[in-house]
C-alpha cells in the first residue's frame, strides 16, 4: 500500500551567509522549522512507512549547532571550541532543505525502507521558508 506521511520538527541553530551582502553575513541564529512530506510503500507487517522518530533524529542533528559554508574562515576558528556543521555552499534555507531531504532518504535506504521525501520546507522565520519538491522523481 502506498502512503504519505507528514512530520514537523524544530531545531535551534546559528549560521551566516558568507556570500551575502547584508546583515545575514553576520553570524546569527534562528528557530528553524522543518516540514517533511514522505511517500512510499508501507511495511506489510508494521503498516508503517517510516518511524517519525527517524525523521526527527535527522533534523535534531542540527539542534544547537553552528552551520557554516565549508569555505568560511570561521569554520577553522570555531572548530577549536565546538563542532561546526560545514556545508558545500552557504547554509541557506534552500540548501538545508535539500541537505535534510537527502539525509532522510539515506536513512530510509539504510533501513531498507521504500520511502522517500516528496516535499520539504525549511522555515528560518515565521514568515519565510524554502521548499524543495521531489514528487515527479
Amino acid at each position: 500500500m502506498i502512503s504519505r506521511i507528514y512530520k514537523e520538527a524544530y531545531f535551534e541553530a546559528s549560521h551566516r551567509l558568507l556570500h551575502y551582502a547584508g546583515k545575514c553575513f553576520r553570524l546569527h541564529g534562528h528557530q528553524w522549522r522543518v516540514e517533511v512530506w514522505m511517500e512510499g510503500q508501507v511495511d506489510e507487517t508494521t503498516r508503517i512507512l517510516i518511524d517519525y522518530n527517524c525523521i526527527k533524529e535527522v533534523i535534531q542533528a542540527y539542534d544547537h549547532q553552528v552551520i557554516l559554508n565549508a569555505n568560511d574562515p570561521m569554520v577553522e576558528c570555531l572548530s577549536r571550541f565546538q563542532e561546526v556543521i560545514a556545508t558545500d555552499g552557504d547554509p541557506t534555507s534552500e540548501l538545508l532543505a535539500a541537505l535534510i531531504a537527502q539525509q532522510i532518504n539515506e536513512a530510509c535506504r539504510r533501513q531498507n525502507l521504500d520511502a522517500r521525501v516528496i516535499r520539504i520546507r525549511v522555515w528560518e522565520s515565521t514568515s519565510c521558508y524554502a521548499e524543495c519538491t521531489y514528487e515527479d522523481q
